[in-house]
């Protein structure tokens, strides 16, 4: 992490995240972190600007990010709106704070090996990749 790298503090609303995140929870985001594929992204609602949404950055696609929910049941998501400009990315979402603290954003090659030898523990760090969730 560069030092001097803006961080704050985001409550997550609403069950678009659940399993890996409720409502109620307390995240610290990296302002202005690069994204990757799997990783959990805060960015502005592309339709209600003053909205902040916490998804999965399941993969780039023409015209920006395309983001989807954990809940498979909730599809308020890029299914819904379309691919989210990368200039409405905010940032990306490295730990749980409260009430169960967890690190959310492990780096690449920890990933790969998660995934690859425990994928139940990868999860609860959510390197899980959602659903194909292709409109």
């Amino acid at each position: 992490m560069r030092y001097g790298t803006p961080l704050g503090v985001v409550d997550v609303a609403g069950p678009s995240m659940r399993r890996l995140l409720s409502d109620g929870d307390r995240v610290l985001v990296r302002y202005g972190a690069r994204l990757r594929p799997g990783a959990i992204a805060l960015f502005r609602h592309p339709l209600r600007q003053d909205l902040l949404v916490v998804k999965r950055a399941a993969g780039r696609r023409p015209g920006g990010w395309w983001m989807l929910s954990d809940n498979p049941l909730v599809r308020t998501d890029s299914r819904e709106y379309g691919a989210v400009p990368d200039e409405l990315v905010l940032g990306r979402v490295l730990l749980r704070l409260a009430p169960r603290p967890a690190w959310l954003a492990p780096g690449p090659r920890v990933e790969r090996v998660l995934r690859g030898r425990a994928p139940r523990f990868a999860e609860r760090l959510g390197v899980s990749v959602p659903f194909d969730g292709e409109p």
